[in-house]
């Protein structure tokens, strides 16, 4: 199950790695518990073994084992364990005990089978003034594990209980320190949430930690952009607004012209006046709904491959009649295919802008020169016509929306190089404005090539 809480994914970061220590602990444990039984176990054989071999003299040319109570009930420890023994002479003959009683091979203890019983076994060897041939003497004692296992398990649950309670205290002091060090994430939250906040500005959190104060920082900017584009998107709002009012004030007025005038000639006279101001009205509205699409978040991104090339050449195609109209030499003047990744749609925008442009502002007579290039990498677009041209401290507000040039006799929503300059940042591109050799204007427009 997947874990969406913060506090306790960084708990169980810290008190899982911690109970896995405290597991391998418990184990080690265990053996060491084990050893200290071992340990505790065997030096009671050996004292139970020296206390019986002690005994062990020669009464009256007769060699006696009298076993101590003393060697026996030292393992009384309440477990109820059954204890063996027996004494033999060096040539084996059974001085006192228990019959085949298994004897440790070794000095030190071992563990066997005895009557059906798990014992612990430890035999030990003493010699004995005048006993001859008989001596050493060895005397074998063994326990069963009652009270072993029953220390082992003392000894093991004592640990895991230390182990237990260390993980639990240190739970609850991660808990509190995570409680403390995520409370200014929690006065953020009810800082961003609170109800009192009808605006974008700033949050503050007193008291946040250096790694906390990045994620407001951010939030903080993100705020600052949102603000920007509130305020740009209420002057655009204001501007539309603006520039919608007049033409249908115009148009309500020459349809009511026309609604009024008898004279046959002048009715059409005002209709064609109506039909001209309906269409300045509708690329208006066009120009307007192009700027929204450019708009950065307006749309979902997209990566068209275009041939901008093929786009102007398509362009000019639809323009040639208008520049037929005005008199115009229109002309495309291309070295090849010249590929960029964008939005294709708003790429063919920005070409019809920039030829509309130019179109409007050349005199009768003149001419427009649609140039494309790869050069250095780049797709360079370039539109050159003969008119007014831009002065120099006009350039930077034209790309502003509904920026007109003072005195400017053209018709015009000014939204055009708007349109432009959105397109081609979007595109990662950019436009610059420059005079021409002869005279008018000269767009660059520069695009990165799209790799091949």
């Amino acid at each position: 199950m997947k874990i969406n809480s913060l506090r306790l994914q960084l708990l169980a970061w810290v008190v899982l790695p911690l109970a896995g220590l405290a597991t391998i602990n418990l184990w080690t444990s265990h053996g060491s518990a084990l050893a200290t039984a071992n340990l505790v176990t065997d030096r009671m054989l050996l004292g139970s073994a020296r206390t019986i071999a002690e005994q062990v003299a020669m009464t009256d040319g007769v060699l006696d084992a009298t076993i101590p109570p003393a060697a026996i009930e030292m393992f009384d420890t309440g477990d109820r364990d059954s204890v063996y023994y027996h004494v033999k002479t060096a040539r084996g003959r059974l001085l006192t005990g228990y019959p085949n009683l298994p004897e440790a091979l070794t000095p030190s203890s071992t563990e066997a089978t005895y009557r059906d019983h798990r014992l612990r076994l430890l035999t030990f060897s003493q010699g004995v003034v005048g006993a001859g041939e008989d001596s050493p003497i060895s005397v074998t004692v063994g326990v069963t594990l009652a009270g072993h296992d029953a220390m082992v398990r003392r000894l093991w649950f004592g640990a895991f209980a230390q182990q237990l309670a260390l993980v639990a205290i240190a739970g609850l002091f991660v808990l509190l320190g995570l409680h403390r060090g995520l409370a200014p994430l929690i006065r953020l939250r009810d800082a961003v949430r609170s109800p009192n906040r009808s605006d974008l500005d700033p949050v503050e959190v007193p008291g946040a930690q250096s790694e906390i104060r990045p994620l407001i920082e951010a939030l903080n900017a993100y705020m600052a952009r949102v603000r920007a584009q509130m305020a740009s998107q209420r002057r655009f709002v204001a501007n539309a607004a603006h520039q919608l009012r007049t033409p249908l004030a115009l148009l309500s007025t020459q349809a009511s012209y026309a609604l009024r005038e008898t004279v046959p000639d002048a009715r059409h006279e005002a209709l064609v006046a109506l039909q001209a101001s309906s269409g300045r009205l509708a690329r208006l509205a066009e120009q307007l709904l192009t700027l929204s699409r450019a708009e950065p978040g307006s749309r979902r991104p997209r990566a068209d491959r275009v041939d901008l090339t093929e786009a102007a050449r398509q362009v000019l195609e639809t323009h040639a009649p208008i520049a037929v109209s005005r008199n115009v030499d229109l002309g495309l003047e291309e070295a090849g295919p010249a590929p960029v990744i964008g939005d294709g749609t708003m790429l063919r925008e920005m070409i019809v802008n920039l030829v509309d442009n130019a179109l409007r502002y050349s005199s009768s007579g003149g001419s427009v020169t649609v140039r494309l290039a790869a050069v250095d990498g780049e797709a360079v677009l370039t539109v050159t016509d003969d008119g007014p041209g831009i002065p120099v401290e006009e350039r930077d507000h034209v790309f502003e929306r509904f920026y007109r040039i003072a005195g400017s006799t053209e018709e015009g929503s000014g939204l055009g190089l708007a349109i432009v300059r959105e397109v081609v940042e979007n595109a990662g591109g950019r436009v610059t404005l420059r005079d021409g050799a002869a005279g008018g204007l000269v767009v660059d427009v520069r695009l990165p090539l799209a790799s091949s």
